[in-house]
């Protein structure tokens, strides 16, 4: 059974291809679409939300079948027709050019899966049951979106900001490293959440190294 290596792809800009027009592929060029891909799709129909994104110029759809050709020049490819012959084809064609491809109906004949994800702005959550289940990977997909609600996704845009000017104001890496971990636990995010974002770094550097030390930093 193969072993599964996670990882986050940065897609700006990068060609993918989706063979399929039905309701999987429009998942994935969703997924594709979000991180900021430059997708074609190829096939004879589509969902009404995928022709709207070609009509929109949001993604590029050749309407036709799909050939072994269409790979060419692809990052990532996904084979995610209801015909296992044509995903085979597919899936054929891009390996034989090195080219990573994901099998929508049979997760173990690709590359690579795709995993339920919720998005917090910056904070990416994903869960995979490595081909065993989507159902079960969504409903642990579901259980992260009710723990990390929206306000998760502030939260990370003010820690990159910590981290930003910890790592300019702090030279010793010892002490960095104190303070990010510091910044990251559960009473730095509860004081951050309290003041709404309207401290200034240089008073939450303050607090991070009160709570590195283990002062107790609540603030009025």
């Amino acid at each position: 059974m193969a072993q599964w290596y996670p990882l986050l792809l940065r897609m700006d800009g990068r060609p993918c291809l989706v063979v399929g027009g039905g309701e999987v592929a429009e998942r994935k060029t969703e997924g594709l679409l979000d991180a900021g891909a430059s997708v074609t799709i190829v096939s004879p129909a589509a969902t009404p939300r995928l022709s709207e994104w070609a009509a929109t110029g949001r993604l590029r759809w050749l309407v036709r079948q799909a050939a072994g050709t269409d790979v060419e020049g692809a990052t990532l490819v996904f084979a995610a027709t209801d015909d296992p012959d044509v995903n085979r084809a597919i899936a054929d064609a891009a390996r034989e050019r090195g080219i990573p491809v994901n099998v929508a109906d049979d997760g173990e004949a690709g590359d690579f899966l795709v995993p339920a994800t919720v998005r917090r702005g910056e904070l990416i959550l994903a869960a995979s049951a490595s081909g065993a289940g989507p159902a079960f990977a969504s409903r642990i997909a579901r259980e992260l979106a009710t723990s990390y609600g929206p306000d998760y996704a502030s939260l990370v845009d003010t820690l990159k900001e910590i981290r930003q000017f910890v790592k300019t104001q702090v030279i010793d890496a010892t002490e960095r490293r104190k303070l990010l971990r510091a910044a990251s636990g559960d009473e730095a995010i509860a004081i951050w959440r309290k003041h709404n974002g309207e401290m200034g770094l240089p008073q939450l550097l303050e607090i991070l190294r009160q709570i590195a030390n283990g002062h107790n930093a609540e603030t009025e």
